[in-house]
């Protein structure tokens, strides 16, 4: 090769070359290297010439873009929930409160501590990219072979590739022939036989053979190194996280409003400044849903642990709940859908031979102990039919790209010299006699999506075309019944795949997923998930384009692979699920790792999902209530008396006992929905808002009667305000945790010891009068009474509001 020829396949324009290799200011447009020659004896770089290289564009590893633990750790604290509490804390240590602003700031330190289990995975998937490179590299510098660590390769150097190792960048072929193995980027289950000219890509395996090729782009520039930046940047905010902000709008707006009007109101009564300050304190610590975020991890956690015992881990908590609202799944066919191991599907003999034996002949043409998947599928298989006349292997040739076939000399049962040929079917069979019936049987499996091979055996001169052998990936056996399953949950399974599209169809009507092949090109911005069953030829970036696509339609995606081609996917969609198979890189950028075979998993996950999600639902609708009730009630008690009704420290301890004690709803007994959930906040606040609005009756009638019937003094009204909270927010504990009427499940063991410890604790605190003016042990048992038959009337309301506003 001329050094304008070597300088051609180093800029890209070369056979195999891709566009990104042109593209100006990327490695390809270094020049090329000082010496000419043939391509047998390319000299490669000089050491100068490779350091000038490296200078300029850096070694051949991805950057390191790892995020300090502190800051991680501080950012737990920037969101609207914690800035409520901090500005309490603030509030509470300028009116000299230490031991509330103590308690607060317990309060927000758990939250946060919590919070931390849904740290991002990224760093561990770029670590787990950065394993998978190759170590060390065969390069030829100064015109002599030598081994360098991969991240010394620059652009234009001239690599050896040798059995059983990794590319360590990407390069074009220039001499020999290898057979590659490219699915952990392109998804393509079969290896490809590549020669000179041919492009391959760093992360590609050598399964056979031996070749020289030059370095077109190494590090992040490479196509490993793209698909570590699009994990890096893949990014999809949780519907938990806008739930989170969602709801605190709404209710910062609502109670703000009302804090507004508490104040003016205060202001218009001429209470003092200090009277007024606490007031707004005490407002403000009623308002603030201080568990709710703590309640969403701990019930993803619960739901984490149940699914481990089911063989699936959840790498990031919010996975569960999401879960719980994935509408779509997309899965890759290799190794997700089939069984990522090439198989003999069919075997169709000619006249004159029966399966086995063309079983046997072909077996013989076939490597022993080797790496070839092919060989190895088709041993197998003839072990599975064993014949006792087989003949006698005398020698071996290996399968040569060049003539496309191998072939083996034997000796048969009556002792005479055979050949046998097995290989590609035009040239096999342009070694024997032609066979109308053979071209049209390879016709057929070939329009199928099989690898075909044919295999021919007798004389040097008077070669006999014995039968046809097909191969494939064949479906997992319970690929169908989970697609059938996940259909009847109401979630739409469509394949992705980098394998071709007659091959995937194939495939996708064997595990019954009915639609249209998308047509190749580029994803379509706006594509809706029952547009098409299936899209193949994709490559990493397809992928998680797809995946943004269909969120950007609302949906939520799931997504399920196995190599790292799958992971930017994986990393993007708000539930990304890894194999049991897959690769490292899969498994780290996934938020569930399938840990047992098979695919059951994923229904399993969905079904948990849908029960951690009625939990978290009802922990939320019982925040909105509360928090609304709580903040009017505030609102109400000060227009009836002219005093604060509520002081900051009892305030404080509803938030403990309330908030906090009512977490037990993660472990509560639910009713999972038939079809995805989805957080529907402008309902749930009107829902909230309705049941919260019943709670205020009750908690004003039953302050009414203690103010203007028993003639309680104030602080005896603060505590009867404090109890009637406190037996309220039980009440509405159990209307809102069951849809239906709350009789009709059984509350877990962990709610009802919740309810009980609440109840007895507020009740010891009012009669003994801790921190509060006691109240008659007979006044309180009256309120928990009324408040038992309050949750009665209240259900009554509460099936039809929830019906109607779609609450299930």
């Amino acid at each position: 090769m001329t050094a304008d020829a070597n300088a051609s396949t180093a800029s890209g324009s070369g056979p195999g070359s891709t566009p990104d290799a042109k593209a100006p200011g990327t490695p390809s447009a270094l020049p090329p290297p000082s010496s000419a020659g043939t391509s047998a004896s390319k000299p490669g770089l000089t050491n100068e010439e490779a350091r000038n290289r490296l200078d300029k564009v850096g070694p051949n590893a991805m950057p390191d873009a790892t995020t300090h633990p502190l800051r991680g750790a501080l950012e737990k604290f920037w969101a609207p929930v914690p800035w409520m509490l901090e500005a309490a804390i603030v509030l509470e240590v300028l009116l000299g409160k230490y031991l509330e602003a103590g308690i607060i700031a317990l309060l927000l330190v758990f939250n946060a501590g919590l919070g931390l289990l849904q740290e991002s995975r990224a760093q561990a998937t770029l670590a787990a990219l950065k394993s998978k490179l190759a170590l060390n590299a065969s390069v030829k510098r100064d015109g002599v072979w030598k081994t360098v660590p991969a991240a010394e390769l620059a652009p234009g150097d001239l690599v050896k590739l040798s059995l059983g190792g990794v590319v360590a960048a990407d390069v074009t072929l220039t001499s020999g022939e290898v057979l590659l193995d490219q699915s952990m980027l392109t998804g393509e289950s079969v290896p490809i036989e590549a020669g000179a000219g041919v492009q391959t890509y760093a992360g590609a395996l050598v399964r056979r053979g031996e070749a020289e090729a030059q370095v077109n782009a190494t590090g992040p520039r490479t196509k490993f190194g793209r698909t570590a930046e699009l994990i890096r940047t893949a990014h999809a905010v949780s519907s938990q996280q806008t739930a989170v902000l969602r709801l605190v709008r709404n209710l910062a707006i609502l109670n703000g409003g009302v804090i507004v009007l508490l104040v003016a109101y205060s202001w218009h009564l001429k209470m003092p400044v200090g009277d007024i300050i606490p007031l707004v304190l005490t407002a403000i610590l009623a308002s603030i849903p201080v568990a709710l975020p703590a309640t969403f991890t701990l019930a993803s956690a619960l739901g984490a642990q149940a699914l481990a015992k089911l063989g699936v881990l959840p790498t990031r908590l919010s996975a569960v709940d999401e879960a719980a609202s994935m509408v779509v799944l997309c899965a890759d066919k290799t190794g997700t859908l089939t069984q990522n191991a090439l198989t003999v599907t069919t075997v169709s003999p000619m006249k004159g031979f029966d399966e086995p034996h063309v079983l046997a002949l072909a077996a013989l043409a076939s490597s022993d102990g080797g790496e070839d998947p092919v060989d190895g599928a088709i041993r197998a298989a003839a072990k599975a039919k064993p014949v006792s006349d087989a003949p006698k292997l005398v020698k071996f040739e290996a399968f040569d790209p060049a003539k496309k076939m191998s072939e083996a000399n034997v000796t048969n049962a009556a002792g005479s010299a055979q050949r046998i040929v097995k290989g590609a079917f035009a040239v096999v069979s342009a070694l024997a006699a032609p066979s109308t019936a053979a071209i049209a049987a390879a016709k057929y499996l070939e329009d199928r999506g099989f690898r075909v091979l044919a295999v021919a055996v007798g004389s040097a001169t008077a070669m006999k075309l014995a039968g046809l052998i097909a191969l494939s990936d064949p479906p997992r056996d319970d690929s169908a019944s989970l697609v059938s399953e996940l259909r009847d949950l109401g979630v739409r399974t469509v394949m992705v795949t980098g394998d071709a599209p007659q091959t995937a169809a194939i495939v996708a009507k064997a595990v019954g997923m009915d639609g249209a092949v998308c047509p190749p090109g580029p994803i379509p911005d706006a594509v809706n998930p029952d547009q098409f069953a299936v899209y193949a030829g994709v490559l990493p970036e397809d992928k998680y384009n797809l995946v943004k696509a269909f969120q950007k339609g609302g949906h939520t995606v799931g997504m399920c692979g196995d190599g790292a081609n799958d992971a930017p996917a994986l990393r993007q969609a708000q539930m990304g699920i890894a194999v049991s198979t897959a690769t490292d890189v899969a498994k780290s950028a996934a938020g569930m790792v399938l840990t047992e075979p098979g695919l059951a998993g994923i229904v399993a996950a969905v079904k948990e999902g849908r029960i951690t999600f009625q939990r978290i639902l009802s922990y939320t609708l019982n925040s909105i209530t509360k928090k609304t009730m709580q903040v009017l009630f505030l609102a109400i008690g000060l227009v009836m008396t002219g005093h604060a009704i509520l002081t900051p420290i009892l305030m404080v301890v509803i938030m403990i006992t309330g908030d906090f004690l009512g977490m037990a709803l993660t472990t509560d007994n639910v009713r999972p929905s038939p079809a995805p959930n989805a957080w529907r906040i402008g309902n749930l606040t009107i829902a909230g808002l309705i049941m919260g609005l019943g709670e205020l009756l009750f908690c004003t009638a039953v302050f009414a009667f203690g103010a203007y019937r028993l003639g309680l003094t104030v602080s005896a009204l603060q505590t009867l305000a404090f109890v009637t909270i406190v037996f309220g927010n039980q009440a509405t504990n159990y209307t809102n945790r069951e849809r239906r009427h709350l009789w009709s499940s059984r509350p877990s063991t962990w709610l009802l010891f919740s309810s009980v410890a609440d109840v007895l604790i507020a009740s010891a605190l009012a009669i003994f009068g801790l921190a509060m003016a006691p109240l008659s042990a007979w006044l309180v048992a009256s309120v928990l009474a009324a408040a038992a038959a309050f949750a009665t009337l209240l259900d009554l309301v509460k099936v039809p509001v929830f019906r109607r506003l779609k609450i299930t």
